[in-house]
């Protein structure tokens, strides 16, 4: 648990260190190979002073170093929840997991805001409304920080697109996008990451206004701001407010080397040129899959599109030209060792033990925060629960009802247990062993292991090896499980692969325990993302590379190759990845023929079940869509079967033109290492769904702001910047304010239970606060959840140079009723959510006049409402 700052000590610590070590506090360093673990940042402490070192782990969600662990529901799904005690228990369990691994600062929460569907972290966010995020961002904080490990909340600001430089309006920049980190450091927490974007034409990262004035003095920030890694552009940003730098020193090992300067370096050290191609970085992230696709090319946030605006001198030059003095490398190391005196990190003389198994309890919260994100957004004829005579012939169709869409790319989020990983079709099974459920992949993405009829080299059969075992001859490339290959075994293989009928086939680079490479005549055409120092360091994990592992556990790098009859070169070869683990490697294929065999028994199953539950799933691309012939498959199942219930697997929207020929759909997004328990809970009724929807979901893609075609400047980097010219109306708020009518509301979400309102009161507080009372009955015949949600409109008066949006969320709860029960429940709203952003006096005013208060259980949806004059 953190406490208050000891400043006379932190002081006397000060006074004690050289130059330096001051630069240890606020300078990132690659950690040495024997203790690294693959953690994103390092900086190496005082030790002679007893400061230890600090690890930071990235996220979310979970934690992310080159050991296993656990992930939870995506930061999406959580969102869903609408619970604050769900969000408390997810940091508990990133604080849990961070001290379990090593771990001192958490780099989460993402509290930037779900603004434009085709950001390709927005999975990452809570949502489109800073009241949402705020809340339960701040919730998260206090439950890592908890546990005695440091949050970081991130991006500082605008990282809400992906571009290079992003213009708010004064008014949104305080109200929209700074609120959640004003809830943040309300929360308490240790850091605040700057982003990589400009804001209003300064890095953020450099931006003084930002930094000094808003976040600390306005909002009354008292720890540290690190520098997203690679945001720093100057030396001088050490005066303007950003205290830690990261990666910092990192040295030729480091696959960023060439694309990260350091400016707070205190050596005369030469640094690398900065490139710009991005290799390394593609490597980690660039990742598709063969049914996936890209319209046109998005523009990367990363660094090295960036300019160097200011002059490339370091800390060292700085301070011999005097244009930075030692007291500013004081203040910026103050903040950091106040802050790891505050979390008693002082007083243990060195980082986070640790330890081998995972607390107790860990996934329970996983599994019950992947019940409560889950959103029914349709139930035709009550097609929900399935009922004992629906098990007797159901069919689940989709690669999601063998294995749970954990979370489905690779990107800065815990790495996973695939022991925990039990696919929907097997939960459900397990909960009902008389069941009959027909289960049909429809697109295989495991595979088979090429047969050895298939391939030859120099007239003879199999695969030939180089390195190790040079000359020997194997029969097919499938070393897995007990036929696993030593350990830091890494031969090489080589083949002709004989093609009798030309076509699109799926290649599945299948690895473990090694990183490999694939190629086809000679070109490559897949390989592991592990790169060392990079994410979770060199260490191949299963499903990294792919929407989820192999169904035997293994990592794979799935490629579509259209291949002519005849015979084509196909090599293989490994590298080490020193995870110490048995390698395993299997080059599978999915061919032609076995495409459509696969779908054929696909749509044979529906043809025979009593009902559908069709699994369909997305990750980034495209955009607004789903990947593949998925679309197509689900027409084709609900021709067949009338009673198809469709279960996403997705963390944002996507078009759904099949949604009024199924029954059925539900909202499960990437559900974590305990999703498919959670899903067949949900699916059979043991849950009941009340989570809500955290974002609008449009008819289609030119509803939304940053892609209205009338409005490019939104989205598309007009000048190299985007431009947020809709102001405060963010997601609901716009499709109000222009009248548009969304497929589902921001709120949505049904139950398989009915909830009642009634008894509306309001009452202003001395403090200024309204409190807000009202009754909820479950009116229904099972338990459930009910998400109360209260908005407030627009003064009835304008304010000359303010804006308004129609209505804005103020308030919500999540609360529990058996069948029959009723409740009443309280809410206060308080008095910052009632004001707006004065830009003419650079302060927060307070509206006067009449507004109506609404209780609704959807942004749609009114229940009752209630005129409240200020």
């Amino acid at each position: 648990m953190a406490r208050e700052t000891d400043q006379a000590r932190v002081d006397a610590l000060l006074k004690k260190m050289t130059l330096d070590e001051k630069f240890n506090l606020i300078r990132g360093m690659t950690e040495a190979d024997a203790t690294n673990q693959g953690q994103a940042g390092y900086l190496p402490g005082v030790p002679r002073l007893g400061v230890p070192a600090l690890r930071m782990a990235d996220g979310p969600p979970g934690i992310l170093t080159r050991k296993a662990s656990i992930i939870p529901t995506a930061t999406m799904g959580l969102a869903a929840t609408f619970s604050k005690q769900d969000a408390f228990d997810n940091g508990t369990v990133i604080g849990e997991e961070a001290k379990r691994l090593g771990i001192d600062v958490a780099l989460e929460p993402f509290i930037n805001l779900f603004r434009d569907s085709g950001f390709r972290r927005g999975w990452n966010t809570y949502g489109e409304d800073p009241l949402l995020t705020g809340s339960l961002g701040a919730e998260v904080i206090k439950g890592i920080q908890g546990q005695g490990v440091m949050a970081q909340a991130k991006h500082l600001v605008g990282y809400d697109m992906t571009g290079y430089a992003v213009s708010i309006p004064e008014q949104a920049l305080h109200e929209v996008y700074l609120a959640p980190f004003q809830d943040a450091v309300d929360a308490g927490v240790a850091s605040i990451m700057c982003s990589y974007n400009k804001l209003n034409g300064e890095f953020a990262c450099g931006n003084e206004q930002l930094l000094e004035q808003v976040l600390r003095k306005q909002m009354g920030f008292k720890g540290f701001v690190t520098s997203d890694w690679g945001g720093v552009h100057s030396a001088q940003y050490i005066k303007r407010g950003m205290d830690m730098e990261m990666p910092g020193r990192i040295d030729e090992k480091h696959p960023f080397w060439d694309i990260m300067r350091s400016y707070y370096d205190n050596t005369e050290q030469q640094q690398p040129a900065l490139h710009t191609s991005m290799g390394s970085m593609k490597k980690v992230f660039a990742r598709p899959m063969p049914e996936e696709w890209m319209v046109g090319q998005r523009p990367n946030v990363l660094l090295g599109q960036f300019p160097n605006d200011e002059k490339p001198s370091n800390l060292f030059e700085a301070l011999r030209d005097k244009t930075v003095k030692e007291q500013d490398i004081d203040k910026a190391a103050r903040r950091v060792l106040g802050q790891m005196e505050r979390f008693g990190l002082l007083d243990k003389g060195s980082h986070q033990p640790q330890s081998t198994p995972m607390v107790a309890g860990l996934s329970a919260i996983v599994r019950r925060t992947s019940e409560h994100s889950a959103v029914l957004l349709k139930n035709q004829d009550d097609v929900l629960p399935l009922s004992k005579d629906d098990l007797k012939g159901l069919a689940m169709i989709g690669p999601g009802a063998v294995q749970p869409v954990a979370l489905g790319v690779s990107a800065e989020h815990a790495i996973g247990m695939p022991e925990l990983q039990v696919g929907p079709a097997y939960a459900l099974k397990a909960l009902e062993p008389s069941a009959v459920i027909s289960v049909a992949v429809a697109n295989d993405m495991t595979g088979v292991a090429i047969p050895a009829d298939r391939v030859s080299f120099d007239g003879k059969p199999g695969w030939i090896r180089a390195g190790e075992g040079q000359g020997q001859r194997d029969n097919q490339l499938a070393f897995t499980g007990a036929n696993a290959l030593a350990a830091s075994s890494l031969p090489s293989w080589k083949t002709q692969l004989t093609i009798d009928q030309e076509g699109d086939y799926n290649l599945n680079l299948q690895i473990l325990g090694a990183g490999a490479v694939l190629k086809v005549d000679g070109k490559i055409i897949g390989e592991s993302s592990s790169l060392k120092n990079a994410l979770h360091g060199d260490v191949v994990h299963p499903g990294q590379d792919a929407l989820m592992p192999t169904t035997d556990g293994l990592n794979n790098v799935r490629r579509m190759v259209k291949l002519s009859r005849g015979e084509h070169l196909i090599e293989v070869s490994t590298y080490n990845d020193t995870s110490g683990a048995p390698v395993q490697v299997r080059l599978a294929w999915v061919t032609p023929a076995m495409r459509e065999a696969n779908r054929a028994q696909a749509l044979a199953a529906a043809r025979s079940a009593k009902k559908v539950v069709f699994f369909a799933w997305a990750r980034t691309d495209p955009q607004f869509g789903l990947p593949g012939d998925q679309d197509k498959l689900i027409e084709e199942v609900a021709a067949i079967n009338p009673n198809v219930v469709v279960v996403l697997n997705t963390s944002t929207p996507v078009a759904m033109p099949w949604l009024g020929k199924v029954k059925g759909l539900v909202q499960m997004w990437w559900t974590g290492d305990e999703g498919g328990p959670a899903t067949a809970n949900i699916l059979t009724g043991r849950s009941n769904p009340a989570g809500r929807l955290p974002f609008t979901w449009a008819r289609s893609l030119q509803d939304y702001p940053a892609t209205d075609p009338q409005h490019p400047e939104r989205g598309q980097q007009l000048d190299g910047v985007v431009s947020y010219t809709e102001g405060v109306n963010i997601g609901y708020r716009w499709f109000e304010a222009q009248h548009k009518t969304p497929l589902f509301a921001f709120g949505y979400g049904l139950s398989y239970s009915r909830f009642d309102y009634s008894g509306l009161q309001t009452r202003r507080l001395g403090n200024g606060d309204l409190k807000v009372d009202f009754t909820l009955t479950n009116s229904g015949h099972v338990a459930g959840d009910e998400v109360p949600q209260l908005y407030l409109s627009a003064p009835q008066r304008a304010i000359e140079g303010a804006e308004f949006a129609p209505q804005t969320l103020v308030g919500f709860d999540r609360v529990s009723l058996k069948a029959g029960e009723t409740r009443d429940v309280s809410i206060i709203v308080p008095l910052r959510k009632l004001q707006y952003w004065a830009v003419k006096t650079q302060s927060w005013a307070l509206p006067r006049g009449q507004r109506t208060l609404k209780l609704a259980s959807a942004s749609d949806n009114v229940r009752a409402s209630q005129a409240v004059s200020f």
